[in-house]
């Protein structure tokens, strides 16, 4: 799995115009599902979020999690995050999961997320999305599950 994760003080994500999720201080993630991937992956990048300090303390260093400030999570699901683009000039997408198995992968993560008390709100799988990110800092990370579970 991979997730690129900013650190925001709003985000929402629109479908057809229509706001389908909001959040205020939190991240918003970019959440790509690989053919590969499975529950130890998205159980790995749950723990990894949620503790990262990538939130400013009364000193202005980065030193508190998402848990730390009560932050909320937009959840996106992209699986242009796992573009091929080795040969030619167009992206392949052969290394993303199909539905069937990402939907589920997708699901659970932020299952996950909730069950680590964090409020949760996501776009639509498959969806045509607008996503409005107003990145604090700029603060980005991509993380990859695959550099901790070697394939």
């Amino acid at each position: 799995m991979i997730a690129v994760i900013q650190r925001v003080s709003s985000g929402e994500v629109k479908i057809e115009g229509r706001s389908r999720g909001k959040i205020g201080q939190g991240l918003v993630i970019l959440l790509g599902v690989a053919d590969d991937d499975g529950i130890r992956d998205a159980d790995w990048l749950v723990e990894k979020i949620v503790g990262l300090r990538v939130f400013e303390d009364s000193q202005n260093k980065m030193n508190l999690s998402l848990q730390d400030v009560g932050g909320s999570a937009l959840v996106i699901s992209q699986f242009t995050l796992l573009a091929d683009y080795k040969r030619g000039r167009r992206p392949g997408f052969t290394g993303a999961a199909r539905p069937e198995k990402a939907i589920p992968l997708y699901e659970y993560f932020m299952d996950q997320l909730w069950r680590k008390d964090i409020q949760v709100e996501k776009g639509e799988f498959g969806a045509d999305m607008q996503v409005h990110i107003m990145n604090e800092g700029p603060v980005t990370l991509v993380l990859d599950s695959t550099v901790k579970f070697p394939r």
